[in-house]
């Protein structure tokens, strides 16, 4: 039995959410039959940024997806005598378009819907997919909420819960330690306060906080405060084109060689941005090239490089998309319900490993990564420090 987590979304979320007109329920599988009962093609919504802020991290999904498909069915694109057919959308990260581009889909019979770079996205199409009986597998967004939403919604990545209990494994033992939160005053800042306080703060940790203003340009007494509270471990969570001067900052106070800090790893678009500190970070982290060392993460990188494009950060988060789409349609021939629970319980090698889809909620348990930044040919590049067990850092489970 499934269980279906009831969550208060924030305001701004739900009143885009109740704007949204859902349109009629079809739980009709989309294609023809074959034959033998089966269906000759499946078409599939991959709505996910291909414009807009999160561009990149799109593209980096839909590689991985393309690697994927072309993986998961030994370079036919079909499975079983099913052919897949693909659909891409561009949402721009604006959730109004997104909805748009799914109501669209539905409407021409679409009923697995995939992709999603944005938070504020996924949540939206989620809400669509649960009024109209469509499977929906998310992509990078990671907020928590996506987990445990309704029955039609999966994930293909990692979660912000995964991202904060990795950061506790910089640690032997979090229980009766003092962590810090180093992080804008603004809802992403806030945000991050209360998963570091939910998450270690459960795990026996004293949690506090550093709160800046989003307008500050002076970051110096700020990090003389993180210093002056001699915490166990710093966490920052911070975005936007000031870091590099807190960065800077954190790194003359002295903070980075006194205590352990802690931060997430991004694309590698951002390896160059820490400046000085760069060899002083420790970073948590989703996935790198280097970071994991099986047959499928080798698969996937030389299909992308081979395709022109460059494995990165949430190139994995597509691939599994594409071995989750497989399984449904090869379990569940297009039939809603079928599929679903093709999904429930699943697991499966990725570019990261061992892969479970937890049924209760259908988070995507996964390892996680310790990484640092070291210096080579005038650059930054990731070097693997350890890998974390997915055990470790499951995301509590909803009720």
């Amino acid at each position: 039995m499934r269980v279906t987590k009831k969550l208060l979304l924030g305001s701004v979320v739900v009143t885009a959410a109740l704007a949204l007109a859902a349109c009629a329920p079809s739980a009709e599988p989309s294609g023809e039959a074959t034959d033998g009962g089966g269906l000759e093609e499946v078409t599939v919504g991959i709505v996910t940024s291909e414009s807009g802020p999160l561009a990149g991290y799109g593209k980096q999904y839909l590689d991985g997806f393309e690697a994927g498909l072309d993986y998961a069915t030994d370079g036919t694109g079909e499975i079983d005598g099913t052919t897949i057919t693909i659909e891409n959308r561009d949402d721009a990260g604006d959730p109004d378009k997104a909805v748009t581009a799914v109501k669209e889909l539905i409407g021409e019979g679409v009923n697995i819907i995939a992709g999603t770079a944005s938070s504020g996205v996924a949540l939206a199409v989620a809400e669509q997919a649960e009024q109209n009986k469509v499977l929906y597998i998310s992509g990078p967004a990671a907020a928590d909420a996506v987990t445990g939403i309704n029955d039609y919604t999966f994930r293909s990545g990692r979660q912000s819960a995964q991202d904060v209990a990795t950061a506790g494994t910089f640690l032997e033992d979090i229980e009766g330690k003092t962590v810090t939160v180093f992080a804008q005053d603004n809802a992403f800042g806030q945000g991050n306060v209360a998963a570091v306080e939910a998450i270690l703060g459960g795990k026996g940790a004293t949690v506090n906080s550093v709160l800046v203003a989003e307008d500050a340009t002076e970051f110096t007494p700020f990090a003389q405060q993180v210093l002056a509270g001699s915490p166990d471990l710093v966490f920052v969570a911070w975005a936007g084109a000031t870091s590099g001067a807190m960065w800077q900052a954190m790194s003359q106070q002295g903070v980075l060689d006194e205590i352990p800090v802690v931060t997430g790893l991004g694309d590698s678009a951002t390896f160059g941005a820490y400046g000085e500190a760069s060899e002083k970070i420790n970073f948590l982290n989703h996935y790198f090239p280097g970071a994991s060392d099986n047959d499928v993460n080798t698969a996937m990188v030389e299909a992308i490089e081979e395709a022109g494009g460059t494995p990165d950060l949430f190139s994995p988060d597509g691939f599994n998309a594409a071995i989750m789409i497989v399984q449904a349609i090869k379990e569940g021939q297009g039939d809603v319900d079928a599929m679903v629970s093709a999904l429930e319980g699943f697991e499966f090698e990725g570019p990261k490993g061992a892969m479970t889809v937890r049924e209760s909620d259908h988070a995507l348990i996964q390892e996680m990564y310790q990484a640092k930044l070291v210096a080579q040919d005038g650059t930054f590049v990731p070097e693997l420090v350890d890998t974390v067990s997915a055990d470790d850092v499951a995301p509590a489970e909803a009720e």
